[in-house]
This record gives C-alpha cells, sequence and structure tokens, in this order.
C-alpha cells in the first residue's frame, strides 16, 4: 500500500508542477476508460476469458496475471500479497486507476483554491460528489465497485463520496465554526504514519507474538480478550465491532498524547 502511495503522489507531484486542468482531466478520462478496456476487452493469458467473466475470480484478471507476472519471482520469492499469494489487491495494474483517484483529489484541492466564497466551494464540492457518485453506480452496471481491483466504477463513486465527506466537513467547521467534535480527527490526521505503522505492529504483537494460556492451549491474546471480555456475552458480530472499536479507541488515546505534545512522525 505505502508503496502505491509513494507513486501516486509521484504522479500527483508532476501534474501538479506541469500539468494544467486540461491535461488531468484528460490523464484521468485515459486512465479510468484505459484501464476498464483492460479488464473487460483483452483475453485473459491462459483462460482467454473477458468481460465479466475475467473478473469473477481474484486470481483469474488481467490484473493478477500481470502481478504474477512481474512481482513473483520463483526461487527468489512472492511478493504477491501474503493471504492470497495469486493476486494483489495493491499490484501493478491497478495502480493506474488509483493514480485517478489522486487527480480527482487534486481537482477537489484546485476548486477549493480558486474559490475565494465558502457557498460556491461546498456547493461545487457536493455537485461534483453528486455527479461522480451517479457516474460510478452506472458504470457499474459494466464494471463492478470492486475495491481489490480499484475498478473505474470504484474510483468514481469513492470519489465523490469523499467529496461529499469534504463538503459536510467544510460546511460544520469552517462555516458553523463547530469544532468540538474534530479532536480524535485531529489526533489521527496529523500522525497517519504513526497511526499506520503502529497499528501494524501492534496487529502483529496481539495477534501472533504474545500467547497465554485459554481453554487447555495457547492462545494470542487477541483471541484471548475477544472471547473473555467480549464473545462471552455478546453476538458474534457485535463481540467482532466492538473489538475493532476498542482497538481505535487505544489508538486514539495512544495518538492524542502525541498530539498535545506537538510529536509528529514525518518521512
Amino acid at each position: 500500500m505505502l508503496q502505491r502511495i509513494a507513486i501516486c503522489y509521484l504522479a500527483g507531484g508532476l501534474l501538479t508542477l506541469y500539468g494544467a486542468l486540461r491535461s488531468q482531466l484528460a490523464l484521468l478520462a485515459a486512465l479510468l476508460l484505459g484501464y476498464w478496456a483492460l479488464l473487460m476487452l483483452v483475453p485473459v493469458p491462459g483462460s482467454g476469458a473477458t468481460g465479466l467473466a475475467a473478473i469473477a475470480e481474484p486470481a483469474g484478471t488481467l490484473a493478477a496475471w500481470i502481478d504474477r507476472s512481474l512481482l513473483d519471482w520463483g526461487g527468489w520469492g512472492n511478493h504477491l500479497w501474503g493471504q492470497s499469494e495469486t493476486w494483489d489487491p495493491e499490484g501493478v495494474l491497478s495502480t493506474l486507476p488509483a493514480i485517478g483517484t489522486l487527480i480527482l483529489g487534486l481537482l477537489a484541492g484546485r476548486w477549493i483554491a480558486q474559490e475565494p466564497r465558502w457557498p460556491r466551494r461546498i456547493a461545487g464540492l457536493l455537485g461534483a460528489g453528486l455527479a461522480a457518485m451517479i457516474a460510478g453506480l452506472i458504470w457499474d452496471l459494466w464494471l463492478p465497485i470492486n475495491k481489490n481491483l480499484w475498478t473505474s466504477a470504484y474510483v468514481l463513486f469513492t470519489g465523490g463520496l469523499a467529496s461529499l465527506l469534504l463538503a459536510g466537513f467544510m460546511a460544520l467547521v469552517d462555516l458553523r465554526r463547530s469544532t468540538w467534535w474534530t479532536p480524535p480527527l485531529l489526533a489521527f490526521g496529523v500522525n497517519p504514519i504513526l497511526a499506520y505503522f503502529g497499528s501494524e505492529i501492534m496487529a502483529i504483537v496481539i495477534y501472533e507474538m504474545i500467547l497465554v494460556p485459554h481453554g487447555g492451549k495457547r492462545v494470542a491474546i487477541q483471541e484471548w480478550i475477544y472471547d473473555v471480555a467480549l464473545a462471552s456475552w455478546l453476538p458474534d458480530r457485535v463481540a467482532s465491532l466492538a473489538f475493532a472499536l476498542l482497538f481505535v479507541a487505544a489508538w486514539y488515546g495512544i495518538l492524542r498524547v502525541f498530539y498535545r505534545r506537538g510529536i509528529i512522525l514525518k518521512v
């Protein structure tokens, strides 16, 4: 994921420095239409599948075939996603539409920077967000909204949703000056690298490294906490949600301390 973010940010930086509005829009259209054509029209080597049949199985898509060709190095190791080994949700080909997602962010930033009036800023984001979401839902009929493939419909739908959320935040914070509810967002927002790496390390520790006796065997401390503190009195789905919320709350406590002390991890 971080490698993809780096590639997209490189493309975004170059587009910001050297790309005019028309070139950004043209590249966005080319990326989304081109990716749709590759997934739906180009036969997948080996199976020859095209269209919806070509994306029916995660390992059977053209994106998965390219990932295996470039990232599975045989005796040198398989560098695909460890939980799948045959396809990658942040693979090579799907980085193209991911750049499209970044371009949508550039367009939103350009609009906010150029339009001085707050009501028009918000109205523009709302209109563009609704249009993008509707376009994504329509495109879903031919290329389904799919995060792992980062489909063109997914780019438009999620980009539109993000635009609506941004407009809502701007209306509350910048127009109504309502900020009492923002501390958790600020704590996570100023330290995203720490939140990402720290939560990944914590997950490895509690899911794999720390083992405790439970039910006649040694289990991960995560399983012990889940069984004893939550699943013993809550339905499975509610217990799962409660554990996830506790995990987020624990990290909010950590990040809040860093935020109050002005400690920000940067790359």
